[in-house]
């Protein structure tokens, strides 16, 4: 039988002595939790008690992002003329529709009179539209992390100065930066930044990436930016770790990295037009010496690609210092090259990765084979011994010989390796991953004894992971 709460909704068939445990949590309690939710549906728990009507009020977050359903700007008024809370700590704005942008600056300047710590504009889910990010945005003493994603058209053009004096870690992401001039003004205004990231941004005239004077800037992630001045020359003496994808024309140049102890490094790839081999292995060249002392190095599958270019054309590479080594990559005659190279380059390798990756947006192999066909190479007998026994590897269908093929070369060609592992997609079989297990343990080899970990990630997303020891043979 239903029986009425205290408030007079019905509350559902229970026992008289039942207690709604949640309610009975201190406000503050529920007020976090209310604060992993989309505002839109935290609002909801309104209706639950009068205990609740107001919970939602005072909670440190707001969250408006499409649910499902337009967001249009009188909801997110009406919340903010409703909510009561002086300090807010996280503050979450994605607009689906170009007519809500006239209230995005008085809903900015509403969040910066809470002192919100966190704060992500996301412009990017509308359509094209052209706004220009206003002055008073730049100025904000209390934001320690903000992300900001824009529309194509969108610009940020700080005209005077920026004071994000408190920010720590600043993404920007899609953002058209204009001209030469804003990143470094940006940057003289984040006194004590530790991270920045330029994902997919552009950005005229701007030559040199200057973060010297950022001392204590130590992570960097650029990816797939349009530098439209041409190549970028990175000036970055403090950065310890550095994520790099560049699209395959305009590249650039690490000209200061001294402080550099973990990279991971990637070329972006779009269309064949874009592919110019020439130019991918002189990028490649280059780029690797400046990283020859970093500790720890993670390679993705077109990086890989072109650097086996660069091997089978027998141009020169340094020998390396990396202690740690990752590849993310599938298996193939066309990646075992370069990862054969950088094994065997790596004097003092401890640990090896390699997550093979399910298929994305790679490098067709059969640019690389027109490519070596254009110089006069016959592709059968350009490819490396080692390489040819993974030529006719399917890439949807890794089968466990040729993964026990490839540790096996991998324990040849080292002898300081300790540790070895081996993270499969989710396309493997549970009964190849099996096989594997058995082939492991009887791996020909001369080196010492190396731990062997195979993860694999079942049909139920259930990853799971089996760690051996190898023993020489000798």
């Amino acid at each position: 039988m239903a029986e009425e709460d205290r408030d007079g909704a019905t509350a559902g068939v229970r026992s008289p002595n039942h207690r709604d445990l949640i309610s009975t949590l201190p406000d503050v309690i529920l007020q976090t939790i209310l604060s992993s939710l989309p505002t839109k549906f935290a609002i909801r728990t309104s209706i639950l008690s009068k205990q609740w009507r107001h919970v939602w009020c005072n909670t440190p977050s707001l969250n408006f992002e499409w649910c499902g359903s337009y967001l249009g700007a009188d909801p997110i008024n009406e919340t903010l003329a409703h909510y009561k809370a002086q300090k807010m700590m996280s503050f979450h704005l994605c607009l689906t529709a170009i007519k809500n942008t006239p209230y995005i600056e008085s809903w900015i300047e509403f969040v910066k009179s809470r002192n919100v710590e966190n704060m992500t504009i996301d412009l990017g889910s509308r359509a094209s539209s052209d706004y220009t990010i206003p002055d008073s945005f730049y100025i904000n003493s209390y934001v320690k992390q903000l992300t900001l994603r824009l529309a194509f058209h969108d610009r940020m053009i700080p005209r005077g100065s920026v004071c994000w004096t408190s920010l720590k870690v600043l993404v920007l992401r899609n953002c058209n930066l204009f001209d030469g001039s804003t990143i470094p003004k940006i940057l003289s205004g984040c006194p004590v930044l530790e991270s920045l990231t330029l994902y997919m941004c552009r950005c005229y005239n701007l030559k040199v990436l200057d973060l010297s004077k950022s001392l204590r800037l130590t992570t960097l992630e650029i990816a797939n930016n349009c530098w439209v001045s041409g190549q970028i020359h990175i000036v970055a003496p403090h950065i310890h770790n550095l994520t790099l994808t560049v699209p395959p024309y305009w590249p650039c140049n690490l000209v200061d990295v001294s402080s550099l102890t973990e990279a991971r490094l990637d070329i972006g790839f779009n269309s064949q037009e874009a592919f110019d081999a020439d130019f991918l292995q002189q990028f490649v060249q280059n780029i690797i010496e400046k990283l020859r002392n970093v500790d720890k190095l993670t390679f993705g599958e077109k990086f890989i690609k072109i650097l086996s270019l660069v091997e089978l054309r027998c141009l020169p590479l340094p020998l390396f210092k990396f202690k740690a080594l990752t590849f993310e990559t599938m298996i193939s005659q066309y990646a075992i090259p370069g990862m054969v190279k950088l094994v065997q380059s790596s004097r003092e390798l401890k640990k090896l990765t390699v997550h093979i990756k399910d298929e994305g947006r790679i490098i067709p192999d059969e640019f690389l084979d027109y490519y070596l066909k254009c110089h006069g190479s016959k592709t059968d007998k350009t490819w490396t011994s080692e390489a040819r026994l993974f030529k006719n590897i399917i890439r949807e269908n890794v089968e466990s010989m040729h993964m026990a093929s490839f540790m096996e070369l991998v324990l040849k060609i080292t002898k300081t390796l300790e540790n070895m592992v081996i993270r499969f997609g989710s396309y493997l079989e549970e009964r190849r991953f099996e096989e594997l297990l058995d082939m492991v343990p009887v791996l020909s080899h001369e080196n010492n004894n190396v731990s062997i970990v195979l993860g694999s990630t079942t049909k139920s997303d259930q990853t799971f992971f089996v760690s051996m020891k190898v023993r020489s043979n000798v």
